[in-house]
């Protein structure tokens, strides 16, 4: 197998190196979900991850995010290790969407990104119960600062409504919101155009522009390739746990293996 490794130190060109995932492989009994697939992430960098269904794409992003506990491999962010425990993750500044949406339905737009801020606040339980003034100051600010994201993602106008009413695409950039409320140093997407039109998939690429802008790293996987090679600078390719190819969108989308995962890809759903 011949990678293109585009990444060899942590100080490349002057970038700081945010995540970097090191021989990761998740076994689930026998099923070897994935194989040692190594990724580094730079500070400002956006970076793709795609494959046919089955790859061990959301496995790999589990993984990296505490979800699951890799059988072998390690995953630091800023050089520390990630212990593996999502709420820890997040702390640690790592946050994620989901390939299928995870909104709390009967609370408002600004409700929903409030409880992603909720990690960064220190208010204990008892002054919770009592509203005492800590409490208070903390809720204003939470309030204030979920307010700022809504109108940052473009749903300034959608704060008092239910989530569960709002539109498809506006319920994916309230993830993103949520995401970003916990203050992130690296975002984790996972099929963020999924269902989305054209005119929707547009306006989320111009988002993780302008989040890039922002100085995160953004980690993307996506089905939709026109969209990952116009808004990655590398792009990963997974086939059956296993990294394929590494390398610029140019290098990836006119490598021939690439090509051949996908017409000889199978079409069973991605299970693990």
């Amino acid at each position: 197998m011949t990678v293109t490794d585009t990444a060899t130190t942590g100080h490349e060109a002057g970038r700081v190196t945010v995540l970097e995932a090191s021989s990761v492989t998740m076994r689930f009994g026998g099923l070897t979900a994935v194989d040692d697939v190594s990724m580094r992430v730079h500070e400002g960098e956006i970076v793709g991850l795609i494959g046919p269904n089955g790859a061990g794409k959301t496995t790999f992003f589990n993984c990296l995010t505490g979800m699951y506990v890799p059988t072998e491999g390690t995953v630091t962010l800023k050089g520390a290790i990630l212990p593996p425990k999502p709420l820890k993750v997040v702390r640690a500044g790592m946050a994620r969407t989901f390939q299928n949406i995870r909104l709390f339905g009967n609370m408002t737009a600004l409700e929903n990104v409030m409880v992603g801020r909720y990690c960064r606040t220190s208010s204990m339980a008892l002054t919770s119960i009592l509203r005492g003034p800590k409490f208070k100051r903390e809720e204003a600010a939470t309030r204030e600062r979920a307010q700022e994201l809504l109108d940052y993602v473009g749903l300034g106008r959608s704060t008092e409504l239910l989530a569960r009413n709002m539109p498809y695409g506006d319920q994916r950039r309230l993830e993103i919101a949520r995401a970003l409320a916990t203050d992130p140093q690296i975002l984790l997407l996972d099929e963020p155009t999924a269902g989305m039109n054209p005119r929707e998939t547009e306006e989320t690429m111009g988002l993780i522009f302008k989040i890039r802008e922002g100085g995160l790293a953004v980690v993307v996987i996506e089905h939709d390739m026109r969209f990952i090679f116009n808004l990655c600078d590398r792009v990963l390719c997974l086939v059956r746990g296993s990294l394929l190819v590494e390398g610029t969108p140019d290098q990836v989308q006119s490598d021939h293996r690439v090509i051949e995962a996908y017409i000889g890809g199978d079409d069973e759903e991605e299970s693990v």
